[in-house]
């Protein structure tokens, strides 16, 4: 999509994971409502920062991957004409990177970047929900999110009729200790299936699992597949699920943000910081933080609170 020279345009810079990129668009959702008439674009990693244009919240995307991009980090450096250009050409940048020795900062402001809004990369324990953390720099910009705006969906649900049908099922995160074993899933979805016959199981892999050692031939012979998904098309789909089954991870946050309700086994990981902040998330969080503790009968006790019995 063109830009229009007559709108001002707003850069948002955000690295990070899938999750933490999710968790951080309730502040793109903010700015974008706070400034309807700006252009938004969204510098990140591929494959994740279509999520901004897929919600409604940039325009357009720029990989943070390029090359020309590792010289803002060095001192003094030369920077590509090209890039400078590229940068002086929005009114503000708002930032999510990581410059502990300001060295970006100083970089941006020699090139001739006006207005620099530096946002935290990380967060931490005790100050809030990560994604309230992350919209607090905003506040800078006289940007106050409210309690409903940042619990709300970001991508619309195309589930029709009542009931539940379809119930996703992921099996990774990025980290295997917050990884509940792949046997305990399997089972729980072979009873699942057993006792609600009209329900369809599917289970939602990646790269991930074939590094583990997923068995991903023998999972498609019992179940439907979705693997290695781009994630917007996983968005789409996740969207006509009635209920999700997963850990702590980014595609647990997209699912979420799906409005898709979620059944989420933590370990230790805490919640209170981390899990999805859409009201429809349930956690379970296993007993000393080890997931590998957490039983069977306890998830499948979880789990039956969605499925009322008649």
């Amino acid at each position: 999509m063109e830009s229009s020279p007559s709108r001002p345009r707003v850069l948002v810079i955000r690295g990070g994971a899938i999750g933490d990129f999710i968790m951080t668009l309730p502040a793109l959702r903010l700015l974008r409502e706070t400034l309807p008439t700006c252009e938004v674009e969204v510098l990140g990693y591929p494959g994740i920062i279509e999520l901004a244009v897929k919600a409604g919240l940039a325009e357009t995307t720029r990989s943070l991957e390029h090359r020309s991009m590792a010289l803002l980090f060095a001192k003094g450096a030369t920077i590509d004409p090209a890039l400078i250009e590229y940068l002086c050409g929005f009114k503000m940048v708002i930032s999510y990177l990581y410059d502990p020795d300001g060295i970006l900062k100083a970089n941006l402001e020699r090139i001739g970047v006006k207005t620099l809004i530096e946002c935290p990369h990380s967060v931490l324990p005790g100050k809030g929900h990560a994604s309230l953390q992350l919209a607090r720099s905003l506040e800078k910009l006289a940007m106050w999110i409210e309690d409903s705006d940042w619990r709300r969906p970001l991508f619309p649900s195309r589930r029709e009729g009542e009931g539940l049908r379809r119930v996703a099922i992921h099996l990774g995160s990025g980290s295997e200790t917050k990884n509940w074993p792949v046997e305990h899933w399997r089972a729980l979805a072979v009873q699942l299936q057993q006792d609600q016959p009209e329900v369809q199981i599917l289970f939602i892999t990646g790269e991930a699992e074939v590094a583990r050692g997923v068995d991903l031939t023998a999972l498609r012979r019992e179940f439907e597949l979705w693997h290695a998904l781009p994630l917007p098309e996983l968005a789409d789909r996740l969207g006509t699920c009635e209920l999700f089954l997963g850990h702590d991870s980014g595609i647990s946050h997209l699912a979420s943000a799906c409005g898709v309700p979620c059944l989420l086994l933590f370990g230790p990981t805490d919640p209170d910081l981390w899990a999805p902040p859409q009201p429809t998330v349930r956690v379970v969080r296993a007993e000393g933080g080890d997931l590998k503790t957490l039983s069977l009968a306890t998830v499948k006790s979880a789990l039956a609170e969605f499925f009322p019995k008649a």
